[in-house]
């Protein structure tokens, strides 16, 4: 004979039900332990990442004046001083993301040569643009650390004035509560408005006030106060970016073999870009690696 289970542990089953249910208290643990994490809403903590994939940002080639005007942003931020939210938009593989983490990791390098992570340094969250809904609960969480975070969010678009847009708007003005100062975003993105251009139109045509319709879809990314454009490079800028990989991991080719197996790489991929130079150089590696 089956005995029926007791109340006390029927309702035990049912508190653990429950808390699997219910989303955890939002936590800033661990956040002294590392320079990068990943914010993970379902979890309502950041998870750490020891070791950041970059590309060190002095090799960026043919973006001189963006790397520039973005590490300088960084290294105002760093120190206290004003800084704005940056948009970097344009075409795909010419190192806008790269850019991103090279100048966290470079301003960290020269303001926090002497401090553990968690110290003087600035941490960077990535975070997901499905997660952007989740962005008030994650600034209520940071305004309370004495450290400074930079929020990325890569390749950022949107295909409707979702509660997502809704959301990265009212963070990027601030809402009543102002961003935290402590707090400053950074997106990439290959569209310059972040929406689609026909959806731009498609608004303007069907608007009672068309140039209403048009302000309204493109105060988003007004609301960056820096806009760094990324363009398609030219094959001496291309070449310039291998060279300039080729330079770092001493790699024993002449310049002549080198741009002409560059510029057959690049024909196989259908264009040139700082990404199809950094496969290259990848591929280009192994190739003349000594034999074993």
């Amino acid at each position: 004979m089956t005995l029926d289970p007791s109340p006390f542990s029927v309702l035990e089953r049912i508190a653990t039900a429950l808390e699997r249910l219910s989303p955890p208290v939002p936590s800033l643990a661990g956040v002294d332990k590392a320079d990068a994490f990943v914010w993970l809403p379902e979890q309502g903590r950041l998870l750490p990442v020891s070791n950041v994939a970059h590309v060190p940002a002095t090799l960026l080639q043919g973006v001189d004046h963006q790397r520039q005007t973005l590490l300088d942003n960084t290294e105002h931020f760093a120190q206290g001083l004003p800084a704005n939210n940056a948009m970097l938009w344009g075409a795909r593989g010419m190192g806008k993301s790269s850019l991103v983490k090279g100048a966290h990791a470079l301003v960290n390098q020269v303001n926090g040569k002497a401090c553990a992570p968690g110290t003087g340094r600035v941490a960077l969250i990535e975070i997901q643009r499905e997660d952007l809904a989740t962005l008030p609960e994650l600034l209520a969480l940071l305004r309370t650390s004495n450290r400074k975070f930079i929020l990325f969010c890569d390749d950022l678009s949107f295909e409707k004035e979702d509660r997502d847009y809704k959301a990265l708007k009212s963070v990027l003005d601030g809402g009543i509560a102002g961003r935290p100062e402590n707090v400053l975003f950074y997106a990439t993105s290959n569209r310059r408005h972040l929406m689609p251009r026909d959806m731009i139109e498609n608004e303007r045509a069907s608007a009672i006030n068309p140039s209403e319709a048009t302000e309204e879809k493109v105060s988003l990314s007004d609301r960056f106060g820096l806009w760094l454009g990324f363009h398609a490079c030219a094959q001496d800028v291309f070449l310039d970016m291998v060279h300039t990989y080729a330079k770092e991991r001493a790699l024993p080719i002449s310049t002549p073999q080198l741009d002409a197996q560059a510029n057959a790489w690049a024909i196989t991929r259908g264009g040139r870009s700082g990404r199809v130079a950094f496969q290259f150089i990848e591929d280009l590696t192994a190739q003349l690696a000594p034999k074993t």
